[in-house]
């Protein structure tokens, strides 16, 4: 094999049952594209959406897709037999994507946690806090942040030697490709480390302290049925969090203290880390927020007569 590509093994010793297993691996790529577009769909088409809560949404949603498209064609091209190998540009691309898009997914639920606290703490004032021009700001601060702050740490691996064996699961991930370097790796792990905590942990923290204010604000109000009210309108977006927070620490813990576990078990984590926020999103969007399954129930009406 040329020293510039990677083998792709995918669920290793379980070749002979790859047939098997793209099934619920296609149908959940399929959901995930299917979900998504979805929801993109009405909140476009919808005019009573065009808020800022909805735009937020919407952003989360074309995120959502974006890590689905990324990882699609290996994950299905190994399992239908397509794929066995990544050049490394490729890799490197690939790894681009599902860092840079894991940093904007955080940065977006930021947001929504932000402007859960405008429309509870200050509801007379949310109209005018968070207006629309103020909304496509917020959402290129975003795509900035999570763009430009990548490629220092990405484009190192280009230059890393890679002596260890050229052997990959299923896609590229920083932490992976890492592990087969010889070179001096340091400067990518304590950037990598940087870029964790000033992103991730800092949202999370951001997000934790949103919430305490909101809980604050909410234990305030006299009336039990407008503390209850409240609480709705921020269960999806804790669903969420959890969702996209839970899945990166069990990533982050089987990386880090899972090395006696199976190959197996790492592609699976791998996985779920990349497919589960976006499948779930959806799902969790559709049921607790009204407005999305009305739409889409009256879309596919019209459409039947």
């Amino acid at each position: 094999m040329n020293s510039s590509f990677f083998l792709l093994t995918g669920f290793s010793g379980l070749e002979q049952q790859y047939h098997w297993i793209s099934i619920p691996f296609s149908a959940i790529y399929a959901m995930v594209l299917l979900g998504n577009c979805m929801v993109l769909h009405v909140i476009r088409t919808e005019p009573s959406l065009h808020q800022p809560m909805f735009y937020f949404l919407a952003m989360l949603a074309l995120t959502d897709l974006c890590m689905g498209l990324s990882t699609l064609h290996t994950v299905l091209g190994i399992l239908w037999g397509f794929i066995k190998e990544i050049s490394l540009d490729a890799c490197i691309a690939q790894s681009y994507f599902i860092h840079g898009l894991s940093f904007m997914e955080s940065s977006v639920l930021l947001t929504m946690a932000f402007d859960r606290y405008i429309a509870i703490c200050h509801p007379l004032r949310n109209s005018s806090i968070l207006t629309h021009d103020k909304s496509m700001t917020i959402g290129m601060a975003i795509l900035c942040r999570s763009t430009l702050l990548i490629p220092p740490v990405i484009i190192c691996l280009k230059f890393l030697n890679y002596c260890h064996p050229h052997i990959l699961s299923h896609s590229c991930l920083h932490q992976d490709l890492l592990c087969l370097a010889c070179s001096d790796i340091r400067f990518n792990s304590y950037y990598a480390l940087m870029l964790v905590v000033c992103t991730l942990l800092l949202d999370a923290l951001l997000i934790l302290f949103s919430y305490v204010l909101i809980l604050k604000s909410v234990l305030a109000i006299a009336s039990q049925e407008e503390r209850h009210k409240s609480f709705q309108t921020c269960i999806s977006h804790i669903c969420a969090v959890f969702v996209f927070y839970i899945t990166i620490i069990n990533l982050t813990m089987v990386h880090r203290f899972g090395k006696h576990l199976s190959p197996i078990v790492h592609v699976l984590m791998g996985n779920i880390y990349i497919l589960f926020p976006p499948l779930m999103n959806p799902i969790i969007y559709s049921v607790k927020t009204q407005q999305i399954p009305s739409r889409m129930l009256r879309m596919f009406t019209l459409k039947i007569y």
